[in-house]
């Protein structure tokens, strides 16, 4: 079960290790671009190159939804980024359980965002936990966890690249030894369970008066959606790339400034973001520096308006 890209290299390898994949369930055909074609999940269409049935509930809590889900009387269940809570019926189906692949060191960012609440947080770790599911969100007993550092330039599409290929090896190694019988669950340990909520678009609006840290983590954690933007002479000005500066330089929240070294960056509440990859409103993607060159008036100006 699972729809994003994030669930891709976890089926290829479990086609590739030979295990019999009756079905894949996945997210329903949804409306996308401006002709509004109906546009399917990466799952689906890596599951119709790989010739498996494809099942697409709206909701797994449908009593047709899990009949035909009964149907194919699965061994396990596999869940990858599927986006839907499962009842008490489906996780009870398997013999071996619903396992889970979340991309976080639980019980640290549960919930809907897990990999971009972590580059919030500031963490110098993230990873990946499989667990056995529950009626809870995320808070199944764990079965096995990897860890990788995060990079300073790690974006959240970046981050979950790189988790997405991690999960993919570990479960190859929990999988079996968990249907033989060799792995222990370790339940979590709630004193420290944290929860990440679904982002929304206003998230990735900049609030000039955070300090430049806050800014440049958020930056990079809604990279690539929402984005982080900002306003100038009413359009919206997309920040793809920034970093943080901490030096003695007079700057108000939102204003740009010319950089002693060379560049462009911006007051905030503590500190200067240096602006090095910027989208104007209808415009391509170009580096700051290009940016200015093309904009005059653009420094001095306060942002956010």
């Amino acid at each position: 079960m699972g729809s994003p890209e994030f669930a891709l290299p976890t089926l290829e390898h479990l086609v590739l290790d030979s295990y019999d994949v009756v079905a894949v369930c996945t997210r329903p055909d949804k409306p996308a671009g401006r002709g509004r074609g109906m546009a399917s999940s990466p799952v689906k269409r890596l599951a119709q190159t790989l010739a498996l049935p494809v099942i697409q509930p709206a909701s797994l809590k449908d009593k047709a939804a899990i009949t035909e889900l009964v149907g194919y009387k699965p061994d396990v269940i596999i869940v990858a980024a599927f986006g839907q809570i499962l009842s008490g019926s489906v996780l009870e189906l398997p013999k071996y359980g619903c396992i889970n692949i979340h991309p976080s060191l639980l019980p640290q960012h549960r919930g809907a965002s897990p990999v971009a609440a972590s580059i919030l947080a500031g963490d110098s770790f993230t990873g990946v936990s499989i667990m056995l599911m529950d009626e809870g969100l995320d808070t199944g007993p764990v079965l096995a966890q990897a860890q990788i550092p995060v990079m300073n330039n790690d974006t959240t599409g970046l981050l979950t690249l790189k988790l997405s290929v991690i999960a993919a090896h570990l479960l190859q190694d929990v999988l079996p030894n968990w249907i033989e019988g060799k792995i222990e669950p370790r339940p979590q340990a709630e004193a420290g369970a944290t929860y990440s909520a679904a982002i929304t678009k206003d998230d990735g609006e900049i609030d000039w008066c955070q300090p430049a840290m806050v800014i440049w983590r958020r930056v990079r954690a809604f990279q690539p959606w929402p984005g982080c933007y900002t306003r100038w002479r009413g359009r919206l000005l997309k920040v793809i790339e920034a970093e943080p500066l901490y030096q003695e330089r007079e700057a108000a929240a939102g204003g740009v400034v010319v950089l002693p070294g060379g560049g462009v960056g911006v007051g905030t509440g503590d500190g200067i973001l240096r602006l090095l990859t910027l989208q104007l409103e209808g415009k391509r993607v170009m580096a700051a520096d290009d940016f200015l060159r093309g904009q005059r008036g653009y420094i001095g100006v306060v942002l956010g308006g």
